[in-house]
């Protein structure tokens, strides 16, 4: 049984894996599922290349579902969800074994950063739909609030974490489902964070680990097909979340509370 099980969904996806996989060591203990929606591309071939124990699926069932296929084919203890644009190290896999094994109800990450080496603020807080609409205006006015990074050591506790990385035990994965198949794409890792704080977790990034991620959101270039795609899955989730309607008191400068 490996210790630690990496599950990436793949769609066209050949060249993301060709760019952040290719160094990829595998090691004892370790295994690595792709779970490929029916891409156009060679990504299944190059999955394989690449050492992947790989899933074709017949049709695109989503990143939730998809995602869901391999947490079911899977067996390690641990489980992370890693994107195709991130680069995972295996040697890592320890410090984030470790925090678990102290804390089994959190959701953890690294700290994701740039090929230039700065952060990204995949640490989240409550996904108010103002935040949203003013993270694609001026994200700068949203660190320390909506946006968290968690710097050197830190552990930094966040309501949710990006989906490009989301790791757990595995038993506290099963206990939350993991993924709602109702959200195609988009809203699922909010999703996913929240109802493990309902139920008593945390979610969590580490500093002390750091993974290179591309960061190639689709729906910033105003695609109509990306926002197609979005807008079903935002109005699912705030229907769910109602509250989250409301304007958070930090965009007024006063803090936002948890």
């Amino acid at each position: 049984m490996p210790e630690w099980s990496l599950i990436t969904v793949s769609y066209n996806s050949a060249n993301d894996l060709l760019r952040f996989w290719k160094d990829f060591a595998h090691h004892d203990g370790v295994e690595w599922i792709v779970v490929d929606n029916c891409s156009g591309d060679d990504s299944v071939e190059v999955a394989r290349r690449l050492g992947a124990r790989v899933i074709p699926l017949v049709e695109n069932l989503g990143f939730g579902a998809a995602n869901n296929v391999g947490f079911r084919a899977s067996r390690g203890e641990y489980v992370a969800f890693v994107n195709p644009d991130v680069t995972a190290d295996a040697v890592d896999l320890g410090s984030l074994r470790e925090h678990l094994a102290k804390h089994p109800l959190d959701l953890v990450s690294p700290q994701l950063v740039n090929g230039d080496g700065t952060d990204q603020p995949n640490g989240r807080g409550l996904p108010y739909l103002a935040y949203k609409i003013a993270n694609r205006l001026k994200p700068e006015k949203l660190v320390g609030t909506y946006l968290r990074i968690a710097d050197g050591p830190d552990v930094v506790e966040c309501d949710w974490v990006m989906g490009a990385v989301v790791a757990g035990a595995r038993e506290r994965l099963a206990v939350l489902g993991p993924w709602d198949t109702r959200f195609f794409v988009y809203y699922e890792d909010s999703d996913l964070g929240l109802r493990n704080h309902r139920a008593g977790g945390r979610s969590v990034v580490l500093g002390s680990v750091r993974w290179l991620h591309g960061w190639a959101r689709e729906t910033t270039t105003a695609s109509a097909s990306a926002w197609r795609r979005e807008i079903p899955s935002m109005v699912k989730f705030y229907l769910r979340y109602p509250r989250l309607l409301a304007i958070p008191r930090s965009l007024f400068g006063r803090p936002a509370g948890i």
